[in-house]
């Protein structure tokens, strides 16, 4: 052990010790920071679906392999931290003695394959992001880069240290294959062997290469302990436990049902609850959840989420990314005056502390933070028109690689500012008070319910108490009951059922909203109220039945949400299903045929909440393949689908800012050259409808385009009467025999003869 080792030695020692000794404190603090929000008791269990979960995500790369050309090289470069934290450690032996090594381990020649492997491919998998965020840097493709508004300085800075670390591994192992006192097989070292043969076998020299694979690490350890607000450093760390502890035990993403309203860490009891005591919704950054905070702390800014907002591609203000950090960087300035005990009322005067002199030893940043509104368009941390530009399709949630629940926490916000601040866009009034007085956002009277049903040559059957031996309760919805354009759909659905022999009931006039626009715009009282009555009225209707024999057909997919996913937790348990699910299975069976098909071009609009929010994506695209049309999908679709705009009651909101998101739509449908839009939602065919008109009155659409729901293509296909044949002179006779017959699509299920166009990898 010369001079240079023990000098290299004593420093990497000394600075590591402060640095380490940083790291842990730091870690304390953050364990304190997050446990400022409120407890939420459902993440505790149960702890094997949670932690299966967690080995697939991150050991699998499930969620990151989202984006092809990064998913491969972030796994190498987190396998390289993860196991290369063994090379690490081992440099502080190397630097004092060249040719020390861990004991076993070191003689192992896998053990050395190993480190070879991860060194090589920690350089060359951040070679690759570094390669990936400058081809994808703001100043190339301003707005759209998915890296818009991250911290630049942070990310070279963290770039730059895992380059170094993996240049040091294959560094130091180089130096002491130069030495030759280890017999590891060329194989086991195959690019630090021959690297080796080219340097001087000098002990200084792998001393040196381990000194500054330490300092890299040790100036990195010093860095992230004094910012706390680094995801993209802190993820390391964070992801795990935010992966683990996400909403869906089960591995799911956080969309379908909302998450409940909480205070105190239960469900809160809107009959019961106290607004002195309990919080409505988030109206201070104290009032999320842990979980929230620790959301806050794991985001790496990777974009991923704006790059699929609606809201953003259009030129609205918000970002999903930007949103988390705003809330990121306000918890943590404000965390010194809560952890000092500091606490505000509504009317933001401190009740938490006393005294003269009672802000002493508070950072005066972390006062001056604790006085700024969550929500405000003067000085507040979050703008309004953030707030209200989401339109809950969950796009964020769904490509999020760590399992950020922005969704929940935007509508959470939303709950406060419409339960106890009484501020939400003006227009939302309106259909607050149709859905209060009249159960439909319309405002349309409830005995006009049944009006879609004049224009069909069969009697609708309509629930008169006695469900007999009747399948289905079809929900028509709102949309399908009062809104023309959805009113086809509706007609389209019941003629299609009364052709396949399904015994199915409306409810008429009993039917209400389910509730779906006043929740995702944060009226949770609103929505409890229409919810029970609904819940209360189906019960009743299926007295007596079986949970999977109360079955229910809808054709709104914000309804089949909100039966399906959010009344099983008010005591409403039913079996639905969506229209296209239940006409695909009857195709199958044979119980509808398709007699002539469309033969036209179709492409398919995917429904935020019947796609990513229920993962239902074949059973439409089927049926639009057993129509007989050719189905042309657009660049967005499936789980990277674009929404139409009219989610998270935006329906009901006039959209000012940017672009509207319906039109963008319609722009990329187009780009398909269709003849027809198919959908499977109401709302999104009045959405896509609209553009497709605006664009016709500018001239840049044909007026032959127009927009189906997938019933209406297999109703033509079904009722449709084939073209007359020509049998040629002594052929068989072809009487009774359907030109779909004749090709074979008739006899062919769906299930066994791929439809439509496949998926292109990179979205699979």
């Amino acid at each position: 052990m010369g001079a240079v080792q023990l000098t290299l030695g004593g420093i990497a020692v000394l600075l590591g010790v402060v640095a380490w000794g940083m790291f842990f404190a730091t870690i304390a603090r953050f364990v304190r920071v997050i446990r400022l929000g409120q407890p939420d008791s459902t993440r505790n269990g149960p702890f094997m679906p949670r932690m299966k979960t967690l080995i697939k995500e991150f050991a699998a790369h499930t969620r990151m392999n989202k984006v092809k050309s990064v998913g491969p090289a972030h796994w190498l470069v987190m396998w390289g931290f993860l196991i290369g934290s063994l090379a690490l450690f081992e440099a502080y032996g190397e630097v004092f003695v060249p040719t020390w090594g861990w004991p076993i381990l070191d003689d192992w020649s896998v053990f050395q394959l190993l480190m070879e492997l991860l060194g090589v491919g920690t350089i060359v998998g951040i070679l690759v992001l570094i390669w990936v965020r400058q081809k994808n840097h703001p100043r190339r493709a301003d707005r759209q880069s998915r890296f818009q508004g991250s911290n630049f300085k942070w990310a070279y800075f963290i770039e730059a240290v895992v380059l170094i670390e993996g240049i040091g591994i294959i560094g130091v192992r180089a130096a002491k294959s130069a030495l030759n006192v280890h017999e590891t097989p060329v194989w086991a070292a195959f690019v630090s062997h021959p690297i080796g043969e080219l340097l001087p076998a000098s002990p200084n020299l792998v001393s040196v290469f381990a000194f500054v694979k330490l300092m890299s690490a040790t100036i990195w350890l010093f860095v992230i302990a004094r910012t706390m607000t680094m995801g993209i450093a802190w993820h390391r760390f964070s992801a795990f436990f935010n992966i683990y502890f996400k909403r869906e035990a089960d591995g799911g993403v956080a969309l379908g049902a909302l998450k409940p309203m909480m205070s105190n860490g239960k469900v809160l009891d809107l009959e019961e609850a106290d607004p002195d005591e309990d919080t409505f919704g988030v109206g201070k950054i104290e009032d999320f959840t842990w979980k929230g905070w620790l959301d806050f702390s794991t985001c790496t800014e990777c974009g991923r989420c704006q790059s699929q907002c609606p809201a953003w591609n259009t030129g609205k203000p918000l970002s999903p990314k930007l949103l988390i950090t705003q809330l990121r960087d306000h918890a943590y300035a404000k965390a010194p005056y809560l952890l000092a005990g500091g606490k505000r009322d509504m009317a933001g005067d401190e009740v938490g502390l006393s005294g003269d002199n009672m802000y002493a030893g508070i950072d005066v940043l972390a006062i001056a933070e604790s006085q700024k509104a969550l929500i405000g368009d003067d000085g507040g941390v979050i703008d309004p028109d953030v707030l209200w530009s989401c339109t809950s399709c969950g796009a964020c949630v769904e490509q999020c690689p760590v399992d950020i629940e922005h969704v929940d926490h935007i509508v959470d916000m939303r709950r406060y500012q419409v339960m106890i601040e009484s501020s939400f866009p003006s227009e939302l009034n309106g259909m607050f008070k149709n859905l209060e007085n009249k159960g439909n956002p319309w405002g349309q009277n409830a005995k006009d319910r049944l009006a879609w049903t004049e224009e069909l040559d069969f009697e609708v059957p309509v629930f008169d108490g006695d469900l007999g031996d009747t399948e289905y309760l079809f929900w028509v919805g709102c949309a399908g009951a009062f809104e023309d354009r959805a009113k086809k759909t509706t007609r389209a659905v019941a003629e299609l059922l009364h052709i396949a022999g399904v015994k199915y009931t409306v409810l008429g006039s009993e039917e209400s909203c389910t509730g779906d626009p006043a929740r995702r715009a944060g009226n949770e009282f609103l929505f409890q109220m229409l919810a029970q009555q609904n819940v209360e009225i189906l019960n009743s209707v299926f007295e007596g039945r079986e949970r999977k024999e109360r079955k229910v057909v809808v054709t709104c997919a914000h309804c089949f949400n909100t039966l399906a996913n959010e009344y099983p937790e008010l005591g409403g348990q039913f079996d639905v299903v969506h229209h296209t699910q239940l006409l695909n299975r009857l195709v199958r069976e044979k119980h509808l045929t398709p007699v002539a098909p469309v033969a036209e071009d179709v492409t398919y609009h995917d429904p935020c909440y019947l796609g990513r929010h229920n993962k239902v994506y074949d059973a439409p695209r089927e049926l639009v393949g057993a129509s007989g049309a050719q189905l042309r999908e657009m660049p967005r679709h499936g789980d990277r689908s674009m929404c139409c705009g009219a989610g998270g009651a935006r329906m009901w909101m006039e959209e000012k800012i940017g672009k509207r998101i319906n039109v963008e739509r319609v722009d990329e449908a187009l780009g398909t050259a269709p003849s027809k839009i198919a959908t499977g939602c109401p709302f999104c065919r009045v959405m896509l409808t609209d553009g497709v008109t605006a664009r016709q009155s500018d001239g840049q659409a044909s007026e032959k385009v127009e927009v189906v729901d997938v019933a209406q293509l297999l109703l033509t296909a079904v009722k449709r009467k084939p073209e007359p044949q020509l049998v040629p002179s002594g052929a068989p006779s072809l009487d009774g025999v359907s030109d779909a017959e004749l090709d074979g699509k008739a006899d062919t299920p769906t299930d066994e003869t791929a439809t439509g166009t496949p998926l292109p990898e990179e979205d699979k």
